[in-house]
């Protein structure tokens, strides 16, 4: 095999290379059947079966077997901005969201097509630059729900707080954290996440759903949109992306074997803790967009001091054999994302790689 890419791609991203390598075994007969998966019915026992597990696995890992289902969905998260709000918005009521980037704001936009919003609290004045504080995030007196989105991909930012919402459903996208930290996940009525971070590759949406939220969830909208209809049929009602959610299953198991969330947590935090030390040592060459208290440690966002020297560093990047490290095309700068699949050997080649660079041209 050619020497892999160090890969610090935003989504799709990194999977680990012992996912990639099991899968590729699998690909053309699955589990002695005689047949791919990518050619089986869905209806098939195989396929049920391993709907089943994934399902249970997700929530094994979230420590959420009791009191909530776990869903698989088509669309990514941004069409779960649009299923909330249709799902939980009944007349009389607003949907509350706390705006903390740029997805965050597009959910809430998504949302005033359905009906009445309310933002809770807003960093976008700051520059995206922080989180509001837990504390001062005030749903609607109406608030149907109150919307979070606990990790920022874009800016780099993330909760390390939550807040409490009392009687009002806490709705959260995960997508770009989901699986890399602990959380009381149960202060959660619904999460969703795009699988192609943390999960597996991108084709599914990953929705956990309290179960006492079902009975206010709507009955006027079409059925395919309701996440009811999800949980009748065990995310079986249409035909399901089968051959991904059998990769989520097989990142699933990973994470178990890494150790869980606990164990995770902790490596991802070193991983990135290895980039911000260059940063905050590099006397402004690199300048964190983020405040250090809401820095994210699965994106790494900063800044240099021209757009031309910020295209010099991604083009000697690649030349170096690192991958995805230009920031969003909506805000520029450089990213890196360091997903549980990334190893800390990459983190410790791109410290390496930052620091020379600066050697170099600073």
């Amino acid at each position: 095999m050619v020497k892999r890419l160090y890969n610090f791609n935003p989504g799709p991203a990194a999977l680990p290379l012992e996912v990639l390598e099991q899968a590729q075994k699998e690909l053309v007969e699955y589990r002695e059947a005689g047949l791919s998966l990518m050619e089986m019915s869905h209806r098939s026992r195989q396929v049920e079966e391993l709907n089943e597990e994934t399902q249970a696995l997700l929530l094994e890992l979230l420590g959420l077997e009791k009191g909530y289902r776990a869903l698989f969905m088509g669309g990514g998260a941004s069409t779960q901005f649009a299923l909330v709000p249709l799902n939980l918005l009944a007349p009389g009521t607003a949907g509350s969201y706390a705006l903390t980037g740029s997805f965050a704001e597009k959910a809430c936009n998504e949302a005033a097509y359905v009906g009445e919003t309310h933002i809770a609290a807003s960093s976008k004045d700051a520059g995206w630059r922080s989180v509001p504080q837990a504390s001062g995030i005030r749903p609607a007196a109406n608030a149907a729900y109150l919307h979070i989105t606990t990790n920022n991909t874009i800016e780099g930012s993330r909760y390390n707080e939550l807040p409490e919402t009392g009687d009002i459903p806490l709705i959260a996208d995960m997508t770009s954290d989901l699986l890399s930290r602990r959380m009381d996940f149960r202060k959660f009525a619904l999460i969703y996440a795009g699988a192609q971070k943390n999960l597996g590759p991108a084709g599914v949406t990953a929705v956990i759903i309290r179960e006492d939220l079902l009975p206010r969830l709507s009955k006027s909208i079409p059925l395919i949109l309701r996440y009811e209809t999800f949980v009748k049929d065990k995310s079986l009602y249409n035909t399901p992306p089968v051959h991904t959610i059998y990769m989520m299953n097989l990142v699933l198991k990973w994470t178990l074997r890494q150790g869980g969330l606990e164990r995770l947590e902790q490596l991802n935090a070193d991983k990135a803790n290895l980039l911000y030390r260059v940063i905050d040592a590099s006397a402004g060459f690199y300048k964190g967009i983020i405040d250090v208290p809401d820095r994210s440690h699965m994106n790494v966002t900063w800044r240099m001091a021209d757009g031309e020297l910020e295209r010099l560093f991604v083009k000697e990047s690649e030349r170096h054999g690192f991958e995805g490290l230009a920031g969003h095309r909506s805000v520029g700068g450089l990213r890196a994302s360091v997903y549980n699949a990334v190893p800390a050997e990459a983190c410790r080649a791109l410290a390496d790689f930052m620091a020379d660079f600066q050697r170099r041209h600073g």
